[in-house]
C-alpha cells in the first residue's frame, strides 16, 4: 500500500525514485514532490492537466500500471472531499482510495471524516467519525460548493 497525500506523478515510476526525493524543503511549483502532493485521480486514461493548477491528474492505466511495476495493491491519497460524504472513495476499479479525514471541513460541508487502519497482514478497515458539535451552533447539513471537490 503506497499512501501520500496527493497522487502519482509522471515523473516518477518506482518507490525507490519516491525515496530519492528531498522532501526537507518547501515545496515547489512543479516536479515529482509537487506532483505527489497535489495530483488526483481521473476517469480518463493517462495524464492529464490539474485544474488545480499543479500536480496532474491520472487515469486507471497510470494507477493500475505504477501497482503492478512496484509489486503494490493500492495508492491510498487524501486531500480530496467528495460528493458521498463518507469520508473515504474508491476509484479506479479500486486501485485508489481517498480517504478524508476532516469532519464537516470548513465547518460548511457535513461529510464525515475518515481514516484506514492496516494490520501486519495490510488488511484494512475504515473507521469513520462524524464532526463534533461547535459549542453555540446548531447542527445544519449544507450543500458542498463545487471549488472543494
Amino acid at each position: 500500500i503506497f499512501c501520500l497525500h496527493g497522487g502519482l506523478s509522471p515523473s516518477i515510476d518506482t518507490l525507490d525514485h519516491v525515496r530519492s526525493i528531498d522532501r526537507v524543503q518547501e515545496v515547489p511549483h512543479e516536479g515529482p514532490m509537487c506532483d505527489l502532493l497535489w495530483s488526483d485521480p481521473d476517469d480518463r486514461c493517462g495524464w492529464g492537466i490539474s485544474p488545480r493548477g499543479a500536480g496532474y491528474t491520472f487515469g486507471q492505466d497510470i494507477s493500475e500500471a505504477f501497482n503492478h511495476n512496484n509489486g503494490l495493491t493500492l495508492v491510498a491519497r487524501a486531500h480530496q472531499l467528495f460528493l458521498n460524504r463518507s469520508g473515504y472513495n474508491w476509484s479506479q476499479d479500486r486501485n485508489v482510495v481517498t480517504i478524508f479525514s476532516a469532519p464537516n471541513y470548513c465547518y460548511r460541508c457535513g461529510n464525515q471524516a475518515a481514516i484506514m487502519e492496516i494490520d501486519e497482514k495490510l488488511a484494512y478497515s475504515f473507521l469513520q467519525f462524524d464532526p463534533a458539535p461547535r459549542a453555540g451552533e446548531p447542527l445544519v447539513s449544507r450543500r458542498v460548493p463545487d471549488y472543494f471537490l
